[in-house]
C-alpha cells in the first residue's frame, strides 16, 4: 500500500481513525467522530505512558484507563486490539453485533481490558475518582520505603457531555478536596454535542471551574502529539492536584465534509465520505480494516513492555513479602477479596429484646464487629454519618492527610458516592460501602444500575427506609423504592426485620460478588425476636424463612413481610391464634435470595395449598403478588406518606397488627 504519511506516529494514529470509521460503517451505527478526534492524544497516552500488560489485563499495579466518553468505544477497542489484548480484528469487524466482544458502549467483564462500563455520561469520570481513592488508600496502608507495591495512575478521556452531567461536578469537587494527584483526565474539548455546537448550552469556563475545585488544568492542541506528551509529563509532576488536560480537538478529524460537525458524532460517515476521508489522510480509500505491518509491530511492543513491568513489580512484591510477611498476606487477601473462614464467630448476636434497636443502629454495631476482622472494609456516608451509623471506630478519616483512614466523608454527593464505590470495588483491595437515606437511592441509582450490570460488589447502606422515619414527611419517606430496586437484575436488596437479621444481611452483602448489595434499614426501633434452631437468623441467607410457625402442618393463613413490619405480623399471629386461626409468620428479608432457593424449600415455607396469605410492608405493594398469589392480600402504601410521628402514620395508614388481623379473618372466612 502506498501511503503518503510522513511518520510512523501519524500512520498509527490514522490506523485508529480508519478502524473506527470502518467498524461504525460496518455496523451501520455508532460514533466515529470522537475516536477520530482523540486518536492523537490517546495514541500518545497508550504508547508512551500507560503502564499495562495486554497479556494480563487484571495485573494489579497497572494504570487504569477509563473511556468516560463511552460512546467513542471504537477508540478503546482499536487500542486494545492493536496493543495485543485478546480482542481479535474479527471482533472489531463485528462491532455492535450479537455475541461480539465489542458492544456499543464498553462493558466491564465483557471485553478484556475494559476497566469499567461507560456510556451514561459522567459515570466514568466519577468511577475513576473511586479508583484513585482506592489507590491512595492501599498505598498509604501497605507501601514501605523503597517498596511501593501500589503505585499507579488513573487516566481517562472525558467529553463535553461528561462535564455537563452533574455527577462530574460532584466527583471533581471531591477529587480536588482529597488531592487525588494521580488522576489525569484528557478532556476532548471538541465543542460539539449531539444537538450541534456546545455554544447552544455549554458556555462556562471549564478551566476556571476545575481550577476552583483545586484541579491542575493544562490547555493544549489535542492534535499536537508533542504537546500531549509534555502535558501528561507535567500532570505527573503535579502530585497534589488531579489534572485536567484540556485538548482542543476536531471531531471527525480528517473528514472533508463532517469534521467539526455534529453529523459525525453519532452516525456512520457514509461510504463516500469515508473514501474521501481516507484519501485526505493519505490512506487507500478502498482498504477496510487495514493495519499496516509496521503499525502493528509498533503497537504490539506493549506486550513485551507490559510483561517486563509486571515482572519488575512481581520482583518488588516478592521482596516485600520477604520483609513484611504479615502485611503481604493481608494485602493479598484484600486484592483477592478473601473473606475470613470464621465469619460466624465474629458476627455479633443480639439478645431477645422487646424494645430492641433500630436496624440502622444494629447495623452500626455489626460494622464495628466486622471492621477488625475484615481490614479492607472501608466506607462512609453522604454527610449522614451519625444517622446512617456507618462510622468505624479507631480507624481514622480518609483524607488528604491520612489516606489510610477507613471512614470516608463523601459530602452531600450521593451520585458521586455511588460511582466512587463502584470504582473502589473495581480497583480491588477494598470492600467499599456508602450510606444515605433510602429516599436518596434515587440520586445513586445510575451508579447502582451500572454496578448491577457489571457485577460490581458495591455495598449501599440505606437507612430511614420507610414512612417510619416520621416527621420529615413525604419528601423523605420512600414508597416505590424497594419495588424499583428489587426489579433490578443482580441487585441484592436486603430489608432485615431485627438486629440478628441485620448481622446476617451484612454477611450476605459482603459475600455477594455478582452485583451491588443494598441494605434497607429503619430509623425507628424494632424488637429483637427470640431465636431457636428452627428460626435461626442465619436463615436470612435463604431470603425468606419461617420466623414463627403454626401449630398445624398447614396453617390457616400465612403472614409475611420484611423489615419493621414483621413485628406487626408477629403480634397479629398471637391475636389470631387466640381466635382459633392458626397463622404462620414468614420473614422475607431478601426476595432475590428466596427466589434462588430450590422449589422444595420454597414450598416448605410457602406451601401452594395455603392460599390465604397476607403481606405487610410500609412501601408500595408492587411485586408482592409473586408471594401472596392471586387470592392473597398486600397491605402497604400505594400513595405518598405524611409528616407526623411514625406511630400516628402507621395507625392512620393501616400498618398495624389489628389491620392484619381484620384482613386475615376475612380471608379465612
Amino acid at each position: 500500500m502506498n501511503h503518503t504519511i510522513t511518520s510512523l506516529d501519524e500512520l498509527c494514529v490514522n490506523t485508529i481513525r480508519t478502524l473506527s470509521m470502518d467498524a461504525v460503517q460496518a455496523a451501520e451505527s455508532g460514533h466515529p467522530g470522537m475516536p477520530m478526534g482523540m486518536a492523537d492524544a490517546a495514541y500518545v497516552l497508550w504508547t508512551k505512558f500507560l503502564k499495562h500488560d495486554p497479556a494480563n489485563p487484571d495485573w494489579y499495579n497497572r494504570d487504569r484507563f477509563i473511556l468516560s466518553a463511552g460512546h467513542g468505544s471504537m477508540l478503546l477497542y482499536s487500542l486494545l486490539h492493536l496493543t495485543g489484548y485478546d480482542l481479535s480484528l474479527e471482533e472489531l469487524k463485528n462491532f455492535r453485533q450479537w455475541n461480539s466482544l465489542t458492544p456499543g458502549h464498553p462493558e466491564y467483564g465483557h471485553t478484556p481490558g475494559v476497566e469499567t462500563t461507560t456510556g451514561p455520561l459522567g459515570q466514568g469520570f466519577a468511577t475513576g475518582v473511586g479508583m484513585a481513592m482506592a489507590e491512595k488508600h492501599l498505598a498509604a496502608k501497605y507501601n514501605k520505603d523503597g517498596l511501593p507495591i501500589t503505585d499507579h495512575y488513573t487516566y481517562g478521556i472525558v467529553s463535553d457531555g461528561d462535564l455537563m452531567e452533574g455527577i462530574s461536578q460532584e466527583a471533581a469537587s471531591l477529587a480536588g478536596h482529597l488531592k487525588l494527584g494521580k488522576i489525569i483526565y484528557l478532556y476532548d474539548d471538541n465543542e460539539i454535542s449531539i444537538d450541534g455546537s456546545t455554544d447552544l448550552s455549554f458556555t462556562e469556563d471549564v478551566s476556571k471551574r476545575f481550577e476552583s475545585c483545586d484541579w491542575h488544568v493544562i490547555e493544549i492542541d489535542g492534535h499536537d502529539r508533542d504537546a500531549v506528551e509534555k502535558a501528561i509529563q507535567e500532570a505527573q509532576k503535579e502530585t497534589e492536584k488531579p489534572s485536567l488536560i484540556r485538548c482542543r480537538t476536531h471531531i471527525g478529524f480528517g473528514s472533508p465534509n463532517k469534521q467539526d460537525s455534529s453529523s459525525s458524532h453519532g452516525a456512520p460517515l457514509g461510504e463516500d465520505e469515508i473514501k474521501k476521508t481516507k484519501e485526505n489522510l493519505g490512506w487507500d480509500p478502498e482498504a477496510t480494516f487495514h493495519i499496516p505491518d509496521d503499525v502493528l509491530e509498533h503497537f504490539r511492543a506493549a506486550r513485551e513492555q507490559g510483561s517486563e513491568v509486571r515482572d519488575q513489580w512481581q520482583a518488588l512484591f516478592d521482596q516485600y513479602k520477604d520483609s513484611y510477611t504479615e502485611q503481604a498476606t493481608q494485602f493479598q487477601a484484600a486484592i483477592t477479596r478473601e473473606l475470613p473462614t470464621n465469619f460466624e464467630e465474629f458476627l455479633p448476636t443480639f439478645e431477645t429484646d422487646e424494645d430492641g434497636l433500630a436496624t440502622r443502629a444494629s447495623s452500626g454495631k455489626v460494622i464495628q464487629a466486622l471492621a477488625p476482622e475484615i481490614p479492607h472494609l472501608i466506607g462512609g456516608s453522604a454527610d449522614l454519618t451519625g444517622s446512617n451509623k456507618t462510622w468505624i471506630d479507631d480507624s481514622g478519616i480518609f483524607s488528604a492527610s491520612n489516606y489510610s483512614g477507613q471512614n470516608i466523608h463523601f459530602g452531600v454527593r450521593e451520585h458521586a458516592m455511588g460511582a466512587a464505590l463502584n470504582g473502589m470495588a473495581l480497583h480491588t483491595g477494598v470492600i467499599p460501602y456508602g450510606g444515605t437515606f433510602l429516599i436518596f437511592s434515587d440520586y445513586c441509582r445510575p451508579a447502582i444500575r451500572l454496578a448491577a450490570l457489571s457485577n460490581i460488589p458495591s455495598i449501599f447502606v440505606f437507612t430511614h427506609d420507610s414512612v417510619g422515619l416520621g416527621e420529615d414527611g413525604p419528601t423523605h419517606q420512600p414508597i416505590e423504592h424497594l419495588a424499583s430496586l428489587r426489579a433490578m437484575p443482580n441487585a441484592l436488596v436486603l430489608r432485615p426485620a431485627d438486629a440478628n437479621e441485620v448481622a446476617w444481611s451484612w454477611k450476605a452483602a459482603i459475600s455477594h460478588t455478582e452485583g451491588p448489595s443494598l441494605l434497607a434499614l429503619t430509623r425507628q426501633s424494632v424488637p429483637t425476636f427470640e431465636r431457636t434452631e428452627e428460626n435461626a437468623a442465619s436463615n436470612t441467607l435463604k431470603g425468606g424463612y419461617i420466623l414463627a410457625d403454626s401449630e398445624k402442618d398447614q396453617p390457616d393463613v400465612i403472614l409475611m413481610g420484611s423489615g419493621s413490619e414483621v413485628q406487626y405480623a408477629m403480634k397479629a399471629k398471637d391475636t389470631l391464634v387466640g381466635e382459633g386461626i392458626d397463622a404462620r409468620v414468614v420473614s422475607m428479608p431478601c426476595w432475590k435470595l428466596f427466589r434462588e432457593q430450590d422449589e422444595s424449600y420454597k414450598q416448605q415455607v410457602l406451601p401452594s395449598e395455603v392460599t390465604a396469605r397476607i403481606s405487610i410492608e410500609a412501601a408500595a405493594t408492587f411485586g408482592w403478588r409473586e408471594w401472596i398469589g392471586s387470592e392473597g392480600m398486600a397491605i402497604g402504601l400505594d400513595h405518598f406518606g405524611a409528616s407526623a410521628p411514625f406511630k400516628d402514620i402507621y395507625e392512620n395508614f393501616g400498618l398495624t397488627a389489628d389491620h392484619i388481623v381484620e384482613k386475615a379473618r376475612n380471608l379465612v372466612g
